[in-house]
């Protein structure tokens, strides 16, 4: 019954129906693939930048790689960058902020995926079945111009198609924008996590060079040579150049 009532409101509700639950499949899909994506980036943080800290005063690099390599999360990832450069025991100045610079954008640009699509969803929702109320009310008119009279009959259908069209785009809409904003909250705490494996490894890193296990080359600033300068070639001293006599002219004894 339930099953009928459903197919009916859907046929009822004209050709609008069919791009709103298209909409509603997207983002259905999206929500629930985001809801786990960060739900997992977020498991384990607090752990693996404890555990990594231990591993790494402990002098067990490779113990603290293997450890943030086997933990998802956008803060484990940063940790892996700054721990593969540490590795080596030497690291240029300036290499280790911009490694872990550059995996903190690509992994912020990964947190967001996705977002565009709940945000377009969100906005159109609503303005199709707002295009579908028109288009009822137009028929409801049209029902009208034909039969020449207004007759509650004439005008329902049209009405009904309104109504169920704005209703389904609100639905739509409403729990869209909810699990938009509440994925984006989730993405802030996500940063702060990055903000934390950010500074850790930073720390890290310092207190590795306080204890001499590591190497940071300075950038030696470029010097710069004075060049010798030469003075132009020119006439002896005591000797001054006379212009050469013009063509033509000779020179009387």
């Amino acid at each position: 019954m339930t099953e009928y009532r459903l197919m009916t409101l859907f046929a009822d509700g004209g050709l609008m129906m069919y791009p709103l639950i298209l909409c509603s499949v997207i983002a259905l899909g999206v929500i629930l693939a985001k809801a786990w994506t960060l739900h997992v980036a977020h498991r384990g943080t607090a752990r693996v930048l404890t555990e990594v800290e231990e591993l790494t005063l402990a002098g067990d690099l490779d113990g603290a790689i293997q450890l943030v390599r086997d933990t998802p999360g956008p803060a484990a990832a940063i940790l892996l960058a700054g721990l593969r450069r540490m590795k080596d025991r030497k690291l240029a100045a300036g290499e280790l902020e911009s490694a872990v610079a550059t995996t903190g954008t690509l992994e912020l640009g990964f947190l967001e995926r996705g977002l565009v699509i709940l945000a377009t969803i969100a906005n159109v929702a609503p303005l199709m079945g707002f295009l579908g109320t028109v288009a009822g009310m137009i028929i409801a008119f049209g029902a009208i111009e034909a039969a020449g009279n207004v007759e509650p009959s004439l005008v329902a259908g049209g009405i009904k198609v309104a109504l169920i069209t704005t209703a389904s785009g609100l639905i739509i809409a409403v729990p869209v924008n909810i699990a938009y904003n509440f994925f984006v909250s989730r993405i802030d705490q996500l940063i702060v996590d990055m903000e934390h494996g950010t500074q850790k490894i930073l720390n890290l890193a310092w207190d590795l060079e306080k204890d001499g296990r590591i190497e940071i080359i300075k950038k030696r600033a470029p010097t710069v040579q004075a060049a010798a300068t030469t003075p132009p070639p020119g006439p002896p001293s005591g000797d001054p150049a006379l212009p050469d006599p013009p063509l033509g002219s000779s020179t009387e004894e």
